[in-house]
């Protein structure tokens, strides 16, 4: 069974685009995720729903705060928090260590 998969959800692409950059369009986060701007505002609706960002108007845009002392959603991963998972992709990577090209050894 093999097909288009990953490993993150959008719901996971979007909250990381938004830390990354707070000031960020929905088009722009659309974009990046490749879905369309409907489907990026209802996920953003979600998280913030969910307590996992705030949204606040600044003039005729939005700026994101994520709260990163919130809990996976999943019961497999409960305990953790997601302040993990954006930890690992923030951090900037050394050309020189293993794995930097992103090919697996």
């Amino acid at each position: 069974m093999s097909g288009h998969w990953t490993f993150l959800t959008n719901h996971a692409h979007l909250l990381l685009a938004v830390a990354r950059d707070p000031d960020v369009r929905v088009h722009d986060l659309a974009a990046l995720v490749g879905i369309s701007d409907r489907a990026a505002l209802m996920i953003l609706d979600d998280l913030e729903r969910s307590g996992y960002l705030h949204r606040q108007r600044v003039g005729r845009r939005n700026r994101y705060t994520v709260h990163p002392h919130q809990p996976f959603r999943h019961p497999t991963t409960a305990a953790h928090d997601i302040d993990e998972l954006l930890a690992i992709f923030s951090t900037s990577r050394d050309p020189s260590s293993p794995h930097a090209d992103g090919t697996a050894h």
